[in-house]
């Protein structure tokens, strides 16, 4: 058992040298060309440069020219909420539960206005914007041609009504008029992008449609509608994109190419191969975008792993055999789909990176991003080997701006930060983040779920390695601006706070840990009152932490429902003893009885020390009598204490004796 082990992980990790050889090689590679060009680029400066210099009279400037400079001379606020919340002091987020509340309000707003301006546009004529600006008018959303002819269809196709074109395509072939393959392409590509169904324009109200196939479920959806809603029907058989490409008398790749990736992307995953199939039976050749769409969903129609990568090197000998050119999509969904590979994923993977260094296609941050999730396939398999892959990465892509090559670039970040943050490495960390600001690659973070993803883990990173002075500095720029911290990241920064005894900053933090909405999080307030409770204070700091226990009791007394633990009730007993609040101390000492919790007797030998500063010696039976009644094995000791050290009258002696000789009795 020993030996095989000892096997697999010197292949593990001979892959891993060879991938960042790889790598090197291909980051050496990407200057591919560059020498000559700019040496010819320096000659034909140099010619111009002996050329008569012409200054124009006037400049042109394009119309937005005057606003993006003046956008780039505003730096972000860091104590602003998001710009889109600044148009409406209503809508300002104080957590993340506001924060997608607002957003889906906002959004749900701006669609049924858009709605009502596309359905009413004789309403909405005048332009008064300058420049204009085309998504404040309305959209041409009615039909104007009525007559059968491709025009018409033309029409239909760009207004996005399916239905509708489908109908005019038939009476175009009733009527023995010919259409042309250019539009048929058309309107293959717009039956199969929405699974033969009229899209839903923003901001209207169901259709009966919708309700019946919700019905026919036996289960009703939530009225919110989503994004995602739009990608949950699946393919029919027979539908009205098969009967059309069924009825066409020559079928070109386009064709197929519309069915495929239509099948693919609606869950026909078996119905795109034997499509494909099809298409090499008829002695046709594939585009690149069928060969992406099969290869995405390899992982789907192959259940083991050596059939998977068996059935992806098919595909990628056949576009060999056909000339078909991949691009960087291809790559990267060889990529994607390795990741379900596990372990031998890093096998195979080098592999990809030399097709790509042979092709001359650079990756882009979602190649990266697969590279990363494969090396890092489970956290027991992060080594210094494998941190020395993330290292190369952001060497290479250090001081670089991106754009979007690719839909998982926005996915490169937040894994990044993850492997930062699970092998603690906060120089990597940094490194991360200094790539984020750099030009625009704040875009590329993603949407408001995958930026709260990273910045969360960046806090995270900071609290568990960084010193406290600069997890405050990093604190007041990122939140609530970029980040609504988690329950988890404000524990994070308790703890940081006790390592490096900054203790005295907790009822700040107690601050925003209610504006951001985590005062109902049990866990974390204990955690609060047990860092105060723990050591003793300067008078000052011991009076804030009275202050902010107070607080925390009438937080939780506005909560009827919320139930008071045994160690809340003591913390906040203790720091009310240590400010010398007796009277607010001892109210509290009545909870326990009301809330049927039992003080532990530490508790109430510091009450009876606080009585005997303020002689207060009623107090001090009284208290006697209440660890009596809790049956604590301290009650013995706390009335000798009292006997001991207060001047009590007779009747006050006679009950306290009464419980110093209880035990002996029992006995």
């Amino acid at each position: 058992m020993a030996a095989p082990c000892r096997h697999v992980g010197h292949h593990i990790q001979k892959n891993g040298r060879f991938l960042r050889i790889n790598i090197n090689q291909l980051f050496a590679c990407r200057s591919f060309g560059l020498t000559s060009a700019l040496q010819q680029q320096a000659t034909d400066l140099h010619k111009e440069s002996k050329e008569a210099i012409i200054i124009p009279r006037k400049k042109s400037w394009n119309k937005e020219a005057v606003l993006e400079a003046l956008a780039s001379t505003v730096q972000r606020d860091p104590t602003a909420y998001p710009y889109q919340f600044q148009d409406d002091p209503y809508l300002s987020p104080r957590t993340s539960v506001e924060f997608k509340l607002f957003s889906l309000s906002q959004e749900s707003g701006r669609a049924a206005a858009k709605y009502f301006v596309n359905s009413n546009p004789k309403l909405f004529t005048k332009d008064f914007a300058e420049p204009h600006i085309p998504c404040l008018m309305p959209e041409s959303v009615a039909l104007r041609l009525e007559e059968v002819s491709q025009e018409a269809l033309e029409e239909r196709i760009s207004l996005r009504k399916v239905s509708a074109a489908v109908e005019m395509y038939d009476q175009l072939l009733q009527s023995g008029t010919a259409v042309s393959m250019e539009t048929t392409h058309k309107l293959l590509d717009l039956i199969c992008l929405y699974c033969d169904r009229d899209p839903v324009q923003e901001g209207a109200p169901q259709t009966e449609d919708r309700e019946e196939e919700e019905e026919e479920d036996g289960r009703r959806k939530p009225m919110g509608r989503r994004v995602t809603d739009f990608l949950k029907f699946t393919w029919k058989e027979n539908n009205n994109a098969e009967r059309i490409f069924n009825l066409l008398p020559e079928r070109d790749t386009r064709c197929y190419s519309a069915l495929i990736r239509g099948m693919v992307k609606h869950g026909a995953y078996a119905k795109a191969f034997n499509l494909y199939e099809d298409l090499l039976n008829n002695r046709l050749s594939a585009d690149v975008h069928i060969f992406n769409a099969l290869i995405s969903v390899v992982p789907d129609v192959r259940k083991k792993n050596n059939e998977r990568w068996d059935l992806i090197a098919e595909l990628l000998n056949q576009m060999n055999e056909q000339k078909v050119r991949p691009n960087l999509l291809t790559f990267n969904s060889v990529l994607k789909a390795l990741r379900q590979f596990s372990f031998l994923a890093k096998t195979f993977s080098p592999q990809i990176l030399n097709e790509m260094k042979a092709l001359g296609i650079a990756p882009s941050l979602a190649t990266y991003e697969h590279i990363l999730t494969v090396f890092f396939y489970k956290s027991a398999s992060s080594g210094p080997s494998n941190m020395a892959v993330l290292q190369d990465v952001l060497t290479e892509l250090e001081g670089t701006s991106f754009t979007c090559q690719d839909p998982n670039d926005v996915l490169f970040f937040a894994t990044a930060m993850k492997l930062c943050l699970d092998n603690k490495d906060l120089e990597l960390g940094y490194k991360v983040h200094s790539l984020v600001e750099v030009g625009e690659n704040w875009r590329l973070l993603g949407d408001s779920y995958q930026q709260g993803l990273y910045y969360g883990r960046f806090f995270n990173l900071l609290c568990l390695m960084e010193d406290i002075d600069v997890v405050l500095k990093w604190y007041s720029r990122i939140v609530p601006s970029l980040l609504y911290p988690n329950p988890q990241g404000m524990k994070n920064l308790l703890q940081a706070l006790d390592t490096d005894s900054r203790l005295d900053l907790l009822p700040t933090i107690w601050k925003d840990i209610k504006t951001l909405g985590h005062d109902n999080k049990v866990d974390l307030v204990e955690e609060l009152l047990s860092l105060m409770a723990r050591d003793e204070h300067s008078v000052e700091v011991q009076e804030s932490f009275a202050a902010c226990a107070l607080d925390v009791k009438s937080v939780f007394d506005g909560r009827p429902k919320k139930e008071w633990s045994t160690s809340s009730l003591s913390h906040i007993s203790i720091l009310l003893l240590r400010a010398n609040k007796l009277q607010k101390a001892w109210d509290m000492l009545q909870l326990f009885k009301d809330k049927n919790r039992v003080p532990s007797g530490a508790l109430l030998s510091s009450f009876l020390t606080a009585c005997r500063c303020s002689a207060s010696p009623q107090r001090a039976v009284e208290l006697v009598q209440l660890s009596a009644a809790f049956s604590l094995p301290t009650t013995p000791e706390l009335a000798k204490r009292t006997l001991a050290e207060f001047e009590l009258n007779d009747e006050q002696r006679s009950i306290v004796s009464e419980f110093e000789a209880a035990p002996e009795k029992e006995e």
